[in-house]
C-alpha cells in the first residue's frame, strides 16, 4: 500500500505543466536556409558568370519581324478594266501583264494626236515655203518705190516746165502777145502738172509703206522658222509631246508587275471602272525580305552595322537557323513615330523602355532554300563587337 501510494503520489497532477522535451527540428531547419542560401549564391554566381562570359556579348530579341518594301499596284490612268490575269498568292515576273484597261478613249486621243502632228509639219514646212514668197515680194515692192520715185521726178520736171510757161505767158498777156485762150491752156497744164506731183509723191508714200509691210511679213516669218528644221520647230516639238504622251496613256492601259514578287491584296475585278492612285494590288518582293528587330534602347549600346546575326523563324523553328548583317537602325523608336505617339508631359508620367527598330539583311541563300513571308516572327540573336 505505501508503494502504491507514493507511486501514484509521484504522479504528476492534471493541472501542472509539462516538462519539455528536448527539441530535434531547429538543427534541421538551420540545415535547410543554409542550404537554400548557398544555392541562391550558386546560381546568382551562375548567373553573373554566364552574364559576363556569354550573355553580355549578345544581344537578344523575339520582337522581330520580316518585313519587304512592298510594290503597290496603281493605275496611271483612268478607265473601265477589261482583263484582271492574277490572282493572290499568284507569283509574278517584273513586267508581266496584271491589269488590262478598256483602250478605246487612248487609241482615238493617240490618232487625234498624230493628225495635230502631221497639222504642225505643215505649216512649219508652209512657213519655210513662204520666206521665198515674201523675198519675192520685198523685191518687187523694191521695184516699186523705185519707180514711185521716178514718177515723182519726172512730175516734178513737168510741174517747173510747167510754172514756166505759165511765168512766160502772164508776162506777155498785158502786150497782147499771148491769147487769153492760151494762157487759161497754159493755166490748166500748170494745174495739172502739179496734180499729177501729188499723185506721184502719195505713190511714193504708198511705195515705202508696202515695202516695209513686205520686210515686217517676212522678218515675222523668218522668226517661226529661224534656226530650226522641221524636226526641230517648237510648234513641231509641243505637237510631237502630244502624240508621245498619248501614246504613253495608251502604253499605260496595261498594267505590268513592277517588280518580282507574290500578289496579295487583289482589289480589282472586271468591268471595275479604276481611277489614278487608286491601289489595285500589292507585288511582295519575297526574294528581297528583310528582318527588323525591335530591341531595347538598354540593349543597343555596343550595337554597330555589320555586326552579324543568328535568326530562327517561328515558321521552321531551330531547325533552320538564319544568318544576316545589321544594316541600320531606324530614325526614331515605334512609339515615336506611331499615329497618336506618347506625350510624356503629364503629371503621373511612367517611364516605360524603348524599343528602336534594327534592320537586318538575310543571306540571299539560306533564303532560297527556307523562304519566308511578310509579317512572320522571328528571334534575333546579335553578336557584340567589344
Amino acid at each position: 500500500m505505501t508503494e502504491t501510494a507514493e507511486v501514484k503520489s509521484a504522479a504528476p497532477q492534471s493541472g501542472e505543466p509539462k516538462p519539455a522535451e528536448p527539441s530535434t527540428t531547429n538543427p534541421k531547419r538551420k540545415k535547410l536556409f543554409i542550404g537554400l542560401g548557398l544555392g541562391v549564391l550558386v546560381l546568382g554566381a551562375a548567373y553573373y558568370a554566364y552574364y559576363v562570359l556569354i550573355a553580355s556579348h549578345y544581344a537578344y530579341t523575339d520582337n522581330a519581324y520580316v518585313g519587304a518594301d512592298i510594290a503597290q499596284v496603281t493605275p496611271l490612268i483612268g478607265g473601265p478594266v477589261k482583263e484582271v490575269r492574277v490572282e493572290d498568292t499568284q507569283a509574278v515576273k517584273t513586267g508581266d501583264v496584271l491589269v488590262v484597261l478598256d483602250d478605246t478613249d487612248a487609241r482615238l486621243a493617240l490618232a487625234r494626236a498624230n493628225a495635230q502632228l502631221a497639222l504642225a509639219e505643215q505649216r512649219v514646212r508652209a512657213y519655210m515655203a513662204n520666206d521665198t514668197r515674201l523675198g519675192a515680194i520685198v523685191a518687187s515692192r523694191d521695184a516699186d518705190e523705185a519707180r514711185a520715185a521716178a514718177q515723182v521726178v519726172a512730175a516734178e520736171a513737168d510741174l517747173g516746165k510747167a510754172r514756166i510757161d505759165l511765168d512766160r505767158r502772164k508776162k506777155l498777156i498785158a502786150s497782147g502777145s499771148v491769147s487769153g485762150d492760151e494762157l487759161t491752156n497754159v493755166q490748166n497744164a500748170f494745174n495739172v502738172a502739179s496734180a499729177n506731183l501729188q499723185i506721184a509723191q502719195a505713190a511714193q508714200a504708198q511705195a515705202l509703206a508696202n515695202h516695209g509691210s513686205a520686210i515686217g511679213e517676212r522678218e515675222a516669218n523668218r522668226v517661226l522658222i529661224a534656226g530650226n528644221t522641221v524636226e526641230t520647230n517648237p510648234e513641231v516639238a509641243a505637237a510631237r509631246a502630244q502624240r508621245d504622251q498619248a501614246q504613253v496613256d495608251l502604253d499605260r492601259t496595261v498594267i505590268r508587275a513592277p517588280v518580282d514578287g507574290v500578289v496579295s491584296r487583289r482589289q480589282v475585278q472586271v468591268g471595275q471602272r479604276v481611277q489614278p492612285g487608286v491601289m489595285l494590288m500589292v507585288v511582295v518582293p519575297i526574294q528581297a525580305v528583310y528582318v527588323d528587330a525591335n530591341f531595347k534602347e538598354v540593349q543597343l549600346e555596343n550595337v554597330r552595322v555589320g555586326q552579324s546575326v543568328t535568326l530562327e523563324s517561328d515558321l521552321y523553328g531551330g531547325s533552320v537557323e538564319y544568318h544576316g548583317k545589321v544594316v541600320g537602325f531606324s530614325g526614331g523608336t515605334g512609339a515615336a513615330f506611331a499615329v497618336v505617339p506618347a506625350q510624356n508631359a503629364t503629371g503621373n508620367w511612367i517611364k516605360v523602355v524603348q524599343r528602336l527598330p534594327v534592320r537586318i539583311a538575310l543571306d540571299p541563300k539560306q533564303f532560297a532554300e527556307h523562304p519566308l513571308r511578310v509579317g512572320l516572327s522571328m528571334t534575333a540573336d546579335i553578336a557584340l563587337a567589344n
